[in-house]
């Protein structure tokens, strides 16, 4: 008797054995030095193979760009909405955001200097994702464009100032957004 061959169940399989090397990717990134993630680490975080990493995700810089395209589905769904009814709405999804990915941004934050190009390239980005977000969420008026006004709003809103706050200082979620929200309307106020 043959075994009747099942690709469905196959497909699957494979879907989720990328799945869980994306997962294992992204969790080392969230707490080692992006050179301590090896393939090898990916391996074994993923509970499988280099081999079989390897044939998903063809390199490791193929892992990073799978873990980046994950994350930036995320966060457009997090941050994705083009204007708020309220300053409050949009520092309480703002907040959210540092909450979740809060981890990943800030390791390889603390890794830009390390001269690594997928550091430094995706700090980029990020920057530029949140100023623009900034421009088009928060200034919500039309006279707030001055690069000043910009800046400051930029600053207010900074994964560092909701570290210091929420991780250094240990606020409260409610807290963090109350003092963002207050220094976010005071910029605005003065524009």
């Amino acid at each position: 008797m043959t075994r009747r061959y099942d690709m469905a169940r196959r497909s699957q399989q494979a879907a989720q054995t990328r799945e869980n090397i994306i997962a294992a990717t992204e969790a080392l990134l969230r707490t080692r030095r992006i050179d301590e993630v090896t393939l090898q680490a990916i391996a074994e975080e993923a509970a499988t193979t280099v081999q079989t990493v390897l044939r998903h995700m063809e390199s490791r810089d193929g892992c990073f760009t799978a873990v980046v395209q994950v994350v930036t589905t995320r966060v457009a769904t997090q941050r994705g909405r083009s204007a708020y009814c309220s300053v409050e709405d949009a520092i309480a999804d703002l907040t959210d955001h540092y909450e979740a990915e809060g981890p990943l941004i800030l390791n390889l934050l603390a890794q830009e200097q390390s001269g690594d190009a997928f550091v430094t390239d995706l700090m980029k980005r990020g920057r530029r994702f949140h100023r623009d977000w900034v421009r088009r969420c928060i200034t919500g008026k039309p006279d707030v464009q001055t690069q000043s006004d910009i800046d400051a709003l930029v600053l207010a809103t900074d994964i560092y100032a909701w570290k210091l706050l929420r991780l250094d200082l240990g606020r409260s979620r409610t807290k963090v957004r109350e003092v963002m929200s207050r220094i976010v309307k005071g910029v605005l106020d003065n524009a």
